[in-house]
């Protein structure tokens, strides 16, 4: 089964080289399944000769969103499947679900998006205000008084974390842990190691978004008392960080990536 794989090769991400993670995966999975890399400013004009569309590291869509949602629009109509599926319910479906899971009494740091609702959250000295609809911190400023147009951003307290970790899925398989030791040096990863309670407050974010197939990230802060919060819920396409894997690891992955695209395919 052909699948048309969605990357920007050239993307200039900070701290990340998605070009260089894109060739490694296609050139695995090309000895799985005849496949054609396409920017994603081609997806929709290409899709239609393929059996399926397998999304990667295509960049923040806010750079391309009314060809991104033209895109998502066709192949829904079409029934073509897209690999995440698009039913995911994190970064795929906007920062709504930080919203949705705050109300819901996930551990996750508790956002809102009013200045007039401020007093539910923290009171701290710093707080973090970002657009609803934004990616990669862009857009990100800290400020004592958060301020703007109800609904269109998001505010969340500024929080002393010790470091962040990103917990990976194939399907609802974990794969590996990453985390950034220093707080100000977000993708200088090293290998992490979780515990059983780490696994499951993962396991919960993966299981909240309900998808039967696809990559996952789940990102996290350790705060303060010890505990992890919710970051990101990265549904739509997270960098993996192969390149800092051990093979053996990496081999596993990409097994479990194969795996599961032929479950999808079936």
């Amino acid at each position: 089964m052909p699948l048309l794989y969605v990357t920007d090769l050239t993307y200039p991400a900070r701290g990340r080289r998605y070009g260089d993670e894109d060739t490694l995966l296609t050139a695995r999975l090309r000895e799985h399944f005849p496949l054609a890399l396409c920017h994603p400013l081609d997806a929709e004009r290409l899709m239609p000769g393929f059996d399926a569309v397998v999304v990667r590291n295509s960049g923040p869509v806010l750079h391309y969103q009314e060809a991104y949602d033209s895109f998502r629009a066709a192949a829904l109509a079409a029934g073509t499947r897209v690999y995440n599926p698009l039913t995911g319910r994190g970064d795929m479906a906007g920062k709504q679900y930080l919203l949705d899971l705050t109300a819901a009494g996930y551990p996750v740091i508790p956002t809102i998006d009013d200045p007039a609702r401020l007093a539910e959250l923290p009171q701290v000295p710093s707080y973090a205000v970002k657009p609803k609809q934004g990616a990669d911190s862009i857009g990100l400023t800290f400020t004592a008084e958060p301020s703007g147009p109800a609904g269109e951003i998001l505010i969340q307290p500024r929080i002393d974390f010790a470091y962040e970790v990103s917990f990976y899925f194939v399907d609802d398989a974990f794969q590996y842990a990453l985390y950034a030791p220093d707080p100000d040096r977000r993708w200088e990863l090293r290998p992490y190691e979780p515990t059983d309670a780490d696994l499951a407050f993962a396991r919960a974010f993966v299981e909240w978004n309900t998808l039967r197939h696809g990559i996952q990230r789940v990102d996290a802060c350790r705060a303060p008392d010890g505990g992890l919060l919710l970051v990101e819920l990265e549904d739509l396409n997270p960098y993996l960080s192969l390149d800092l894997l051990p093979p053996a690891v990496q081999d596993a992955f990409i097994t479990s990536l194969t795996g599961s695209l032929h479950s999808f395919l079936t």
